[in-house]
């Protein structure tokens, strides 16, 4: 991330609303979805002046600033817009307040994306001089190959051995892209078949519709045959080690929506209920583990998880005393064994595929899932999850409540 100084800060203020600048005098009315789609637009940097471009909060029109109290409270409302799942994938974003020109503004500078094209509520944001709008086809298109020129993530990578009739192109058209687009988006979409896969990166392109990496984890109809490790090992173990009997083992495969849904079947059917008729006038159900947090941290190892060179799977252990998740591959980017899943890092080995389990409904929020489990399973009783963390791949561990005999639960 480019950090501008005071001085280049200044001139952007002073240059006008431009390519790379954007004013707002507050957060107040429609502030925020303009700021976000300038993100967007700053994002896609459609020009490739391959330079950060800049949202001032507290400036007006023609750059002079307000006098807005900059509080910590609008900086993190700023910062909370790069995860709270309407730009994806996540956009690159730095916010701070800086003095300029005698008076507090809040700076919001952003990166272009290496992922282009980046999209604000299923509509791709573009930018050019003051003109800001929806992306054309040609746009598209244009953005599409920036991503295909850069070193793009592993996720959109292409598979040259699959073809797209190894794709499920019915459950693209009729439930990933109502889940994708908005409505309006959709009916204004003059776009072929090929050209809407290229613009959800299923495809490389569409004049080269070879099947990416996040096309057949997400619409794969055989995506194993292709992705080796890309599914689920579950096993339910009778004792407290791995060698113990195992009373049920299943490996999850095909899509990645149809994995997630299966491993959420097996963890609900182990997942028994006690019911307590003694201690109060009405019968109380509790859970073995709560369900949430081990979502939380499951749908974390598949999405966080590398699927690069590997045949190994995700696996989910249940053992008497405790649940055990291995994702292989281990901190990526900005998160390192040190700040692993304390919520001050978030990085993204799989951008687009975390932004697919967000239209697909298995992400809320992006960064916060580990937080969220450990918050879930500190309510419920249990002991916080225990992260081991190493370059080949990551161990979760969540402990079982134990009785006052010292039994599982």
């Amino acid at each position: 991330m480019t950090t501008l100084q005071d001085s280049e800060l200044i001139r952007l203020l002073d240059h006008g609303e431009a390519d790379r600048v954007e004013y707002k005098e507050s957060l107040a009315g429609d502030a925020p979805t303009r700021v976000r789609e300038a993100i967007c637009a700053f994002a896609n940097d459609l020009p490739d002046y391959r330079v950060p471009g800049v949202v001032f909060v507290g400036a007006r029109n023609d750059g002079s600033p307000v006098g807005l109290t900059v509080t910590d409270e609008l900086l993190r409302q700023l910062a909370d817009m790069k995860t709270d799942g309407n730009i994806l994938p996540p956009p690159s974003i730095t916010v701070r307040k800086a003095s300029l020109r005698g008076a507090d503004v809040a700076v919001v500078t952003v990166t272009p994306s290496d992922s282009p094209p980046v999209r604000f509520r299923g509509g791709i944001q573009i930018r050019i001089g003051p003109r800001r709008g929806l992306a054309t086809a040609q746009d598209e298109r244009i953005l599409n190959e920036k991503r295909r020129s850069g070193d793009a993530p592993f996720d959109v990578q292409r598979i040259p051995t699959a073809t797209v009739d190894d794709l499920d192109q019915a459950y693209f058209e009729h439930e990933y892209l109502p889940q994708a687009f908005a409505r309006e988006v959709l009916e204004a979409n003059e776009r072929s078949r090929a050209e809407q896969l290229a613009a959800s990166k299923m495809i490389a392109s569409a004049d080269d519709p070879t099947p990416t990496v996040l096309g057949l984890l997400v619409l794969g109809k055989n995506p194993q045959d292709f992705l080796p490790g890309a599914y689920i090992q579950f096993l339910r173990i009778g004792g407290t080690e791995p060698h113990d009997d195992i009373i049920d083992s299943v490996d999850l495969r095909g899509a990645v929506a149809d994995v997630l849904r299966g491993l959420d079947e097996k963890l609900k059917a182990h997942n028994r209920t006690a019911v307590d008729f003694v201690s109060g006038s009405t019968e109380r159900r509790t859970s073995l583990y709560p369900l949430a947090a081990i979502q939380q941290i499951t749908r974390n190892a598949v999405m966080h998880r590398t699927y690069e060179a590997t045949n190994a799977p995700v696996h989910v252990r249940w053992f008497v005393d405790r649940i055990e998740v291995i994702s292989p591959g281990g901190p990526f980017g900005q998160v390192t064994a040190n700040n692993f899943g304390k919520g001050d890092a978030v990085d993204y080995r799989n951008p687009n595929l975390a932004e697919a389990l967000r239209t697909l409904g298995f992400v809320q929020r992006f960064g916060v899932g580990i937080p969220t489990a450990q918050r879930l399973l500190r309510e419920s009783g249990h002991t916080e999850a225990a992260f081991s963390v190493d370059q080949g791949g990551v161990l979760a561990t969540i402990p079982a409540v134990h009785n006052p005999e010292g039994e599982p639960r």
